[in-house]
Parts: C-alpha cells; sequence; structure tokens
C-alpha cells in the first residue's frame, strides 16, 4: 500500500504575455486532482498553494516588455497524495503539468519546471501578493475524510 506524503513543490514555466494567473492556479489545481499514486491519471491529489508572476528584477519604465514577450509564473505549494515515494510522484506530477500546460496554452518553448523543495521555502518564499489556488475541491476532500 503506498504511503500518504505530503510534498512541498515550486512550479516555475513561461506563459503568453496575456495569461491570466488565476486560471493558471485553477489549471494547477485541476491537473493535481487527476493524478494517481505514481503521477497516472487516477485517483485524487489535491494541491494547495499560492501563484505569482517573477517579473524582471527591473521597474517597467525601466525596461517596457514587448507585447509578445513571454511571462514567468511561478508556484510554491504542497501536493498531497499517496506513492511509492518522492521522486515518482513528483516525476508523475511535472509530466501532468507539463501536459495541461501544453494543452492550455500550446508550446511556449520549454516545459514547467516542476521541483520538490523544503517546507520552509514554501513559507519563507511565497510573495504576499501571490494567488491561493482554487481549493474548492481540497475543502470537499477534508469534508469527506471526516
Amino acid at each position: 500500500m503506498p504511503d500518504s506524503l505530503i510534498v512541498p513543490l515550486f512550479v516555475t514555466t513561461d506563459l503568453p504575455p496575456h495569461a491570466d494567473l488565476a486560471e493558471f492556479g485553477e489549471l494547477l489545481a485541476r491537473t493535481a486532482r487527476v493524478l494517481g499514486p505514481d503521477g497516472s491519471d487516477g485517483s485524487a491529489a489535491v494541491l494547495s498553494g499560492k501563484v505569482f508572476w517573477l517579473d524582471r528584477p527591473v521597474l517597467p519604465a525601466q525596461r517596457p516588455a514587448a507585447d509578445d514577450e513571454l511571462r514567468f509564473a511561478g508556484m510554491l505549494g504542497h501536493l498531497v497524495t499517496s506513492g511509492p515515494g518522492v521522486r515518482e510522484v513528483v516525476a508523475g506530477v511535472r509530466r501532468a503539468i507539463g501536459a495541461a500546460v501544453t494543452e492550455r496554452y500550446g508550446d511556449v518553448g520549454a516545459a514547467p519546471a516542476v521541483f520538490a523543495i523544503r517546507d520552509r521555502d514554501v513559507r519563507e518564499r511565497t510573495p504576499d501578493s501571490a494567488l491561493p489556488l482554487d481549493s474548492r475541491r481540497a475543502a470537499e476532500l477534508v469534508g469527506a475524510a471526516r
């Protein structure tokens, strides 16, 4: 029987210039809901966290972005699932998120990067301005577990 896991994650990807950050967060949350124990489609997982833009470290007036310049987005959070181990779960969520981002936004030049990180990094590095992921399903699962 696979162990229950809580995996702190960092997800980064390029998005089209006019992409909606909240929609990106909802896409990540939906993608996690259909993960199986090894990252394949199957049983539900829950992804909680926040999404944010990783904008350039210069003021917009210093170097305005071109209308067609991709924007770099990030997500810091936790994936709750079951699986044989962290490495396998992260590999599976990486494949699922890559497929979902490509399906929604097309080829943005590189696959999303998905990393297991330290829990402390999620707490310390999530910007105050970050938007929460869709958490309706998480509340349903917690209620069902009780």
